[in-house]
């Protein structure tokens, strides 16, 4: 005969596990996707953005927030806020195939090919829009070259 100490201890860690992941689920942001006038490219890439970029990235236009706001929040596994980073496509594209530049964290080839191209052009078009002016002239700038058409 089963007692009901024992029954409660065997349903007890599976009803835990439940209501865990209930609260970290509700803590989740629900913000979307926002892109209005983009291209079909730069829409799917903002997209598959939002999907596999999340976790370790924060670009507003994507709905993420994945970035560390302070440096004692900060992990190992964050990644750049591109609200405030401009990146060109060339060095996302670059980025997005080698796992970053340190090739330590992210990982190489999380998107490729068509799908790869559309985030970049994505991260290309909306990233730093909150970068500050640098203070004087000689201050890195970053000029980016057009995306090739897609």
């Amino acid at each position: 005969m089963i007692r009901a100490d024992m029954k409660l201890r065997r349903l007890l860690p599976p009803a835990l596990v439940a209501v865990a992941a209930s609260v970290l689920l509700s803590a989740c942001g629900s913000e979307t996707v926002n892109v209005p006038g983009a291209s079909a490219s730069v829409a799917q890439g903002a997209q598959l953005f939002a999907e596999r970029c999340a976790g370790c990235h924060t670009l507003k236009a994507a709905g993420t927030q994945g970035s560390a706001t302070m440096v004692s929040d900060r992990e190992r596994t964050d990644g750049p806020n591109f609200d405030v980073r401009r990146v060109c496509y060339d060095s996302a594209i670059y980025a997005l195939r080698n796992g970053g530049y340190s090739g330590a964290i992210m990982p190489a080839n999380i998107v490729v090919g068509k799908e790869a191209e559309d985030v970049a052009r994505f991260v290309a078009e909306y990233s730093g829009r909150k970068a500050e002016e640098p203070k004087s002239p000689s201050g890195p700038t970053v000029k980016c070259q057009p995306p090739p058409a897609g």
